[in-house]
């Protein structure tokens, strides 16, 4: 038996046809449509897995089910993203379309709560019940066993760590609309709010900086991969970026320390896997300052980029019983 696995990003669409050992056989990646209708996405979801199906050369009959990790807000009853900024349509169906499409069973979750889902069954976190897996990316988030249950709330929203308050003075203002919140000075997306904020505050070092030279002086050019290339290259201003997202990097895991008190940490996403020995290696002994619970295991995610598909395929398998979430 297989599964079919779909990781859904504001720009791009992941579908995989996986097994039961956890490896991804087949996978192939499209834009995710902003176009069309709010049927769109599934049809084209539909329309890929099936040319996978067909070049593995496997029966429907021998196809388990669909799981799928996706970008939100959703809403887990029916299966649906609702109302996110990254795409034009405010109600796109995806549960319902894809069943009768195929005839399977289908389950939808918010995409960090798949991935921790993945690592449980094919990663790192196999035989653990207490265990956390973060992304900073473009933006931070996560999931989280305790005590062997996956962790959904009311609504499917229940480790929105990136949203967490880590600065209560709130100096910058976070992509979603509210101050001092993890993702503004961490993520992909935050790292460049706080290089402005220190060019304000220190104008000479930045105008002195290779960062500077790197965007040829125009701040608004600066992502967070520079940032860290920049660093890497012991530009001091870069540095001491670096460290003050480091800072709130470790504020943000010992409350996830103190809150779900896991045994193991892992941690993906772009920011934290191309830049292990600034984002993950420190964190270990930087928490100890803000956590009162045992300090755990915290690693890069073994999964890479496909925590989230290796997720998704465990729910398409069944190896994971979700429960429809409640008030």
């Amino acid at each position: 038996m297989y599964g079919i696995a779909v990781d859904i990003g504001a720009t791009y669409t992941r579908v995989a046809i996986g097994d039961y050992s956890g490896t991804l056989l087949i996978k192939t990646l499209f834009e995710t449509p902003k176009e069309g209708n709010e049927y769109s996405l599934a049809k084209e979801i539909y329309r890929h897995a099936s040319t996978l199906i067909a070049r593995l050369g496997i029966r429907r009959e021998e196809i388990r089910g669909i799981g799928i990790g996706s970008i939100g807000p959703l809403n887990l009853r029916e299966g649906a993203i609702v109302n996110t900024p990254n795409l034009p349509f405010k109600y796109i169906p995806l549960v319902q379309p894809l069943k009768k499409m195929f005839g399977i069973p289908t389950i939808i979750l918010n995409d960090c709560s798949t991935a921790v889902v993945g690592e449980k069954h094919f990663g790192a976190g196999r035989g653990r019940d207490n265990l956390v897996y973060v992304t900073i990316s473009t933006g931070i988030g996560g999931g989280a066993y305790v005590d062997g249950h996956l962790l959904i709330g009311k609504d499917g929203n229940a480790v929105e760590i990136g949203h967490m308050t880590v600065d209560p003075a709130g100096k910058i203002v976070c992509g979603c609309g509210r101050r001092g919140h993890w993702e503004a000075y961490s993520s992909g997306t935050g790292i460049p709010k706080l290089v402005k904020a220190y060019a304000e505050r220190i104008e000479n070092d930045w105008k002195e900086s290779t960062l500077y030279r790197m965007v040829s002086g125009d701040i608004n050019r600066v992502a967070a991969r520079d940032v860290y290339e920049a660093a890497k290259n012991n530009d001091n201003f870069s540095v001491a970026i670096v460290w003050e997202a480091e800072k709130f990097n470790a504020i943000g895991f010992a409350n996830i320390i103190n809150i779900y008190d896991p045994s193991l940490i892992t941690v993906g996403g772009s920011v934290a896997l191309n830049n292990v020995e600034f984002v993950v290696s420190p964190l270990k002994e930087l928490v100890k300052e803000y956590a009162i619970n045992r300090v755990p295991e915290i690693i890069p995610t073994p999964l890479g980029e496909d925590a989230v598909l290796k997720g998704a395929l465990a729910l398409a398998l069944n190896l994971e019983e979700v429960k429809k979430p409640r008030d």
